[in-house]
């Protein structure tokens, strides 16, 4: 309990935190009420850090005390068989109409407000909009943030067991918010199909990307889903056509996931699929011409009036095509890349790309860089074109260059392979998807809306300059 407490304050969350420990006064310097009873009112959201018998009691405790929803930490439920399952549901049992997140999980993370529920260290910061990643495990949530891809996370959440709450039910709560710009989920499988059709058809609706990573596709894997979260993780080619029926981009690994957000996260995602292709390298242009092919994107021709004002920009031996290798003969001359890129960028296609690789900031040659990368945003705006910077090596768009684009609300993808994947992913939403569960009055739902809404984005009295408090035990101010 310390330790999500200790997560919350270092998240700059300033409202008040309760801790509940019969066997302390106070734990780092937060004093601590020997029982739930003790509470003056019921808290607006609970991270409940015991063994699972104890669990239970701590549940009933905080039901009947009022409190707005708990997480639930420990494991030893569902997912160890018939005995932890007879104990799930005891735990259903004591929760009554309280919401309830887990058991088997992590908890929370919300950026948006600065509020953790959340047992271990977390690499997140404070944002303004962005995505939200749904996972059925807690390390997966945990390496995410830590990763140096610049994905801009808005709210976290692991889901473990999904005894009440689920996947499902958040989705539709998160669409609701509109900060929120992409839903990223890692599943190891759906327990409640017609909620999840509601929520996705409700984000087609609204234009917001949902992107999948499903895992258990191996008979292997599908034994290890049951075991870690109780999950049956289905005949894969159900879930593919579920997939494609309801608009959900797939991606096959944890790097396409977190890239193909990224792309989501900026709302530029690509009309179509042709592509405009830029880079100072004929060995880079060969790549994006084979990784273009390999994503069914297109590279349509420069036309006869494009060629000839690059002629007159470029040096005699560049080959004018698309892609195009501008060469490096113009590297470091604003006016000769601004001429162009407007050039380049005088074309039908749907959207424009350029390989970007900064050298080691030892070499004091990052600033012809971004020259180039403030040169072709620029440009993007000019034309009114979507697009996106990549680079050849992952870590040779750093975290500098990546903030910068984000800033002007372009994608940072990092790996050309990767990176032309989630772009061609993201392109377009499944148009032709539809849904045949109709909306319905979705009474699923309610429990998730409390506990996300109230428990880590709720305000006081009605004013949105105070929020509550949603840490390890977070009180309503009004008692």
């Amino acid at each position: 309990m310390a330790r999500a407490l200790k997560r919350c304050a270092e998240g700059g969350f300033t409202g008040p935190m309760w801790l509940v420990n019969p066997q302390h006064a106070e734990l780092d310097g937060v004093p601590c009420v020997a029982s739930i009873e003790q509470l003056p009112c019921g808290p607006d959201a609970v991270f409940v850090a015991t063994n699972r018998e104890l669990t239970l009691t701590c549940v009933a405790a905080l039901a009947a005390k009022g409190a707005g929803g708990a997480i639930c930490y420990a494991s030893g439920f569902a997912e160890t068989g018939a005995q932890g399952q007879a104990l799930q549901q005891q735990l259903l049992q004591a929760a009554g109409d309280m919401a309830l997140l887990g058991p088997n999980c992590y908890g929370l993370l919300d950026y948006l407000h600065s509020a953790a529920l959340w047992p271990v260290a977390h690499g997140g910061q404070p944002v303004e909009r962005g995505v939200a990643v749904l996972t059925q495990s807690g390390n997966f949530a945990y390496n995410l943030s830590m990763s140096d891809r610049s994905l801009p996370v808005a709210y976290m959440a692991s889901v473990g067991n999904q005894a009440q709450l689920g996947i499902a039910e958040l989705m539709d709560v998160l669409l609701d918010e509109p900060r929120v710009t992409a839903i990223g989920l890692h599943l190891e499988g759906l327990k409640n199909v017609p909620g999840f059709a509601r929520a996705a058809h409700k984000a087609l609706e609204k234009g917001i990307p949902i992107i999948a990573l499903k895992t258990g596709v191996s008979q292997i894997g599908a034994e290890l889903a049951l075991s870690h979260t109780s999950s049956l993780s289905g005949s894969d080619a159900l879930y593919d056509a579920l997939f494609q029926r309801l608009g959900v981009i797939r991606v096959s690994g944890p790097v396409s996931f977190v890239e193909t957000l990224k792309a989501a996260s900026c709302g530029q995602l690509p009309a179509g699929p042709q592509l405009m292709a830029l880079a100072c390298s004929g060995g880079d242009a060969g790549l994006i011409a084979d990784y273009a092919e390999r994503n069914a994107l297109q590279l349509p021709k420069l036309d006869a009036g494009q060629c000839a004002e690059l002629a007159g920009v470029l040096p005699g031996y560049a080959n004018l095509v698309n892609p195009l290798d501008f060469t490096t003969a113009i590297w470091g001359d604003a006016q000769a890349l601004q001429a162009m890129l407007d050039t380049a960028l005088r074309t039908e296609a749907d959207s424009a790309m350029l390989v970007l690789d900064y050298p080691a900031e030892f070499t004091g040659e990052r600033k012809e860089c971004d020259l180039l990368l403030e040169l072709f945003c620029a440009a993007l705006q000019r034309h009114g074109k979507r697009g996106f910077v990549t680079s050849a090596f992952p870590e040779l768009l750093p975290a500098s260059a990546r903030e910068r684009l984000h800033g002007h609300g372009i994608p940072a993808l990092q790996g050309v392979e990767d990176g032309l994947a989630a772009w061609a992913g993201s392109s377009p939403i499944n148009s032709g998807a539809r849904c045949c569960w109709p909306w319905g009055s979705r009474p699923w739902c309610r429990c998730a809306r409390r506990l996300w809404t109230v428990a880590l984005c709720c305000w006081t009295s009605g004013s949105p300059s105070r929020p509550c408090a949603p840490s390890a035990f977070a009180p309503r101010t009004a008692c």
